[in-house]
Order: structure tokens, then C-alpha cells, then sequence
């Protein structure tokens, strides 16, 4: 009966829509298994970007424009750009990922993970089992933004609320997660950056730019300091300086009117 049902709904499914899933689903499915897979930090939220914007097309092309722009624009577009600031601020990288700080934790995450899918997946399916299906029509049909807007803030006002209770603690915990502890030896307030600053031996003014007063434009020509050496902190260590001419290496006065 069922099997049925889902051959009768896969006939009557456009053929542009058809493509869409093909083409969009193996791209929302890669991303997925980055995300999980993927040792490093920023590289797994890339990954879940793909798997976000696949699903925001998703979204449209199932007469959803809102929440599929919304998937776009909030969750892809800004909290996972706010993810990525933040992973690369903290700085974690591959080899923070293998320290555990709990033994097993791993191990305990992956089995209380494919729990709750089991338990979400069962809740679902018993909710769902026997519910004949309205279709778009029905639900769309005061407006897309306004059925989403009475489902939420009036059907489902306290799941709502509960979910973002639940996000917030979600974005707190992530907070205490990627905080670092700091030893009082690392700790530099800005007087000691200042004394330090201006140690002696420490050049404490800005740095000359490379071709400035000097008698060539290249990056690799060092600057020239006011008595016509030449100024050694203009030019980057790992570039190769450049030969000059004799011509060039002269001192070239300037001519007063």
C-alpha cells in the first residue's frame, strides 16, 4: 500500500523538479558526510554550507520561497558565516579535534547520536503513519509567509519557544567549549605591550613601505632612509632584494625652483 502511495506521488512530480533532486540531492548528501568527516573545523562548516544551500533550493522548488530564503540568507548566509569568524578567531584546528577531554567521549557522541535519530525517525513515523496529506494548496493558501506565520506563532507557539530555549543553550555551550583558558604567564596587559614596544633596541615606529624615497618602484628595492642608506625593515624577508644599477644606487637630488 504504501509503496503504492510513493509511486503514485513520484508520478505526479514535475520533471524540473525531478532534475533538481538529482542533481542537488548527491550535493546535499556529499555535504553532509564532509561536515562529519572532515578533521577540520572550518573545512566541516564548509561542508554544511553546501548541505544548506541544497536544502534552501529544496525549499523553493517545493513552493516554499520563504522558508527556502530563509534558509538561505539567515542559516547559510549569516549564523554559519558567524561560525566560521568565530572557528577561525579560537583558532582550533585538526589536532584540537583529536585531544579528547573526556575518554570516549567520541564513541559515546556517535551511539547517543544514531539513538536519537532512531528515537526522532520512530517519533515521526508514528505521527505521521495514516495522516493523509493535504497538499500545498490547502496550506498555501491565505500565502506561504502567512501559514508559516499561524503554524508557528499559534499551533506550534510553545514548541517554538522551547526550540529556541534549546538554541541558545546550544550557542552558550558551544561558547564554554571553544573557550581557551589563559595561564597568568600568557596574560599581557597593554602597559607590558607598550614597555615592551619600546624597549630599547625594538623600533617602535611605523616601518618604511618598499620604493618609498627610493630610486626604483619595485617591492624589492628597500627604501631609503633620510641620510641615503637604505632602510633594511622596508622589504620583506622572504623576498630576494633587488639589484640596482649604479645609476639607480645614486643619489638623485631634488631640484628647488
Amino acid at each position: 500500500m504504501l509503496s503504492t502511495q510513493v509511486l503514485a506521488a513520484a508520478a505526479e512530480v514535475p520533471t524540473g523538479e525531478k532534475w533538481v533532486f538529482f542533481l542537488l540531492a548527491p550535493l546535499a548528501l556529499a555535504g553532509a558526510l564532509g561536515m562529519i568527516i572532515a578533521r577540520n573545523a572550518v573545512h566541516s562548516a564548509l561542508w554544511l554550507v553546501l548541505t544548506m544551500l541544497s536544502l534552501g533550493v529544496f525549499y523553493i522548488v517545493q513552493a516554499g520561497p520563504f522558508i527556502g530564503m530563509v534558509q538561505i540568507i539567515v542559516y547559510t548566509g549569516a549564523i554559519m558565516m558567524l561560525f566560521l569568524f568565530v572557528l577561525m578567531l579560537v583558532g582550533r584546528d585538526a589536532s584540537d579535534s583529536v585531544i579528547e577531554t573526556l575518554r570516549g567521549q567520541k564513541v559515546v557522541a556517535v551511539l547517543l547520536g544514531l539513538g536519537l535519530a532512531g528515537l526522532l525517525g520512530t517519533g515521526v513515523y508514528q505521527a505521521t503513519r495514516g495522516m493523509p496529506s493535504a497538499g500545498l494548496e490547502l496550506a498555501n493558501a491565505n500565502g506561504n509567509v502567512q501559514g508559516i506565520a499561524q503554524l508557528l506563532f499559534g499551533r506550534y507557539v510553545y514548541v517554538f519557544e522551547v526550540t529556541s530555549a534549546l538554541l541558545i543553550t546550544a550557542a552558550v555551550g558551544a561558547m564554554l567549549l571553544a573557550h581557551r583558558e589563559r595561564a597568568k604567564g600568557e596574560r599581557v596587559g597593554q602597559a607590558a605591550q607598550m614597555r615592551a614596544r619600546f624597549e630599547p633596541g625594538n623600533y617602535a615606529g611605523p616601518k618604511p613601505g618598499p620604493g618609498v624615497f627610493a630610486n626604483s618602484t619595485s617591492v624589492a628595492t628597500p627604501a631609503k632612509l633620510p641620510d641615503g642608506t637604505p632602510a633594511e625593515r622596508s622589504i620583506s624577508p622572504i623576498l630576494p632584494t633587488r639589484e640596482l644599477t649604479s645609476a639607480e644606487i645614486a643619489n638623485k637630488p631634488t631640484e628647488g625652483k
